[in-house]
């Protein structure tokens, strides 16, 4: 079980590094920093989320329903918008001819390798919660 466990962390580690380096080469390669406006949403997609989303225990029930649930609400909507805005930024920039094509395509690949890694590591840590 230790092996499976090591590959599945190898395999998230591959996925991390190489949406990084698509990210990277989407900027160097096309001698264009724009696009590394992108990572910056890398790191304030999960913002709102953490902030707002992931309150524990139960709030004051009103009607059945929590105070608390529409923060979470209010947390998975933020994170979807700017999760959103992540792959809108290059196709702005592109659509306004700011970066090149193959700019663009680097960075959505990026984009689909980290959204791919992410699921990867909701999949594994919700099979067993004791994974990771």
């Amino acid at each position: 079980m230790a092996i499976q466990d090591f590959r599945v962390i190898m395999v998230l580690a591959l996925g991390v590094s190489t949406g990084l380096l698509l990210q990277l080469l989407g900027c160097v390669l096309f001698d264009n920093w724009w696009p590394m406006l992108v990572g910056i949403m890398y790191v304030l997609v999960p913002m709102p989320y953490l902030f707002f989303g992931s309150t524990g225990g139960d709030g004051y029930a009103i009607y059945g329903s929590s105070i608390q649930s529409g923060w979470v609400d209010a947390g998975k909507f933020l994170t979807g918008f700017s999760a959103v805005g992540s792959i809108a930024i290059p196709a702005i920039l592109a659509h306004a001819k700011v970066i090149t094509i193959g700019a663009l395509i680097m960075e959505l690949a990026a984009a689909l390798v980290l959204g791919a890694t992410v699921l990867t590591y909701d999949y594994f840590n919700s099979k067993d919660s004791g994974f990771f």
